[in-house]
């Protein structure tokens, strides 16, 4: 018995751009611009503040919260309404290393301690998951069974962004994808949204088994018949349900899913491209290199260099 969606979530990865730690003392204001392709992961670990979205309500945050961002829309944090709020990157910071800053503001009234993370997802499971996200998944009240499990990691959070020891950065991307995971995961339980698209699919006994076949094997001489078998449904059936959940043809979402998963396999190892090429379904070098400057607009091996 596959669990579609589970292997999916199972394959999540992803990586730290740029963390902050942030001392900031009432009145204080902070506008973040966009910033494109990235999630931004937000926890409080002292005071609070207001968060604040065009098109949204503003959200107050509290100490122990957890906040996701994940098209990287822009947002406003204030420590209170009316506060004047300047742009972030006109502020001056400490940098600690190459991704971990410390960035100190305000007016040095009431103290707001805040971590922020700017992460990406590193592969092509993640690249859909966060096309059906809402704009913010703001977890504050956990359950019973939960809030100890959580409050502990945002502990552990809090420690490593107070003292950069060795391997600091490597331990907070892992903590992140904890809590990431787990807010997802949180919403995918109860949102009506989370029941739609590419996850509806996942979650279709037919065409769920297809889609998990694709993601376990994108380089398999794969046709619309041998995707239907693994659906068990007729070739004609398969395709319309298929095209009807996810919004494309199966054809089209393999094609795209073999140049999102061979990217992040680019990115991350050092394998030569004609070997890239045939673990991703492609008979030559060639084939690949054009179907992957169709998508991207650069060539595979202009990612190395």
């Amino acid at each position: 018995m596959t669990d579609p969606l589970g292997e999916a979530l199972h394959q999540l990865r992803l990586s730290g751009t740029l963390y902050c730690r942030t001392d900031l003392t009432a009145p204080w204001g902070i506008a973040v611009p966009e910033l494109a392709g990235r999630l931004a992961l937000v926890v409080v670990t002292a005071g609070s503040c207001r968060l604040e979205i065009d098109g949204s309500e503003p959200l107050h945050l509290a100490a122990g919260s957890l906040t996701l961002l994940p098209h990287g829309t822009p947002h406003v944090f204030r420590s209170g309404p009316d506060v004047p709020a300047d742009p972030l990157f006109e502020l001056p910071v400490e940098m600690l290393s190459d991704c971990y800053e410390l960035l100190r503001h305000g007016g040095g009234g009431e103290l707001t301690q805040v971590t922020y993370g700017v992460l990406r997802f590193d592969n092509a499971a993640g690249d859909r998951l966060a096309r059906q996200l809402p704009p913010v998944l703001h977890m504050d009240g956990w359950d019973a069974d939960d809030a100890g499990w959580l409050h502990s990691t945002l502990r552990l959070i809090a420690r490593e962004a107070q003292e950069l020891r060795p391997g600091g950065e490597t331990v907070l991307t892992r903590l992140a994808d904890v809590l990431v995971i787990q807010a997802i995961r949180a919403w995918l339980a109860g949102a009506p949204e989370a029941r739609q698209g590419w996850l509806a699919a996942l979650r279709d006994d037919h065409v769920g088994r297809a889609l998990a076949a694709i993601h376990r094997s994108p380089g398999r001489d794969w046709s619309l018949i041998s995707l239907a078998r693994e659906a068990g449904m007729s070739r004609s059936a398969f395709a319309e349900r298929f095209t009807a959940l996810v919004g494309e043809s199966a054809m089209r979402y393999l094609a795209d899913w073999r140049m999102q998963s061979a990217r992040t396999h680019l990115h991350a190892t050092t394998e030569p491209l004609s070997a890239v090429a045939h673990r991703f379904g492609y008979q030559s070098e060639a084939a690949f290199g054009r179907a992957f400057k169709r998508t991207f607009g650069v060539s595979p091996g202009s990612l190395r260099t």
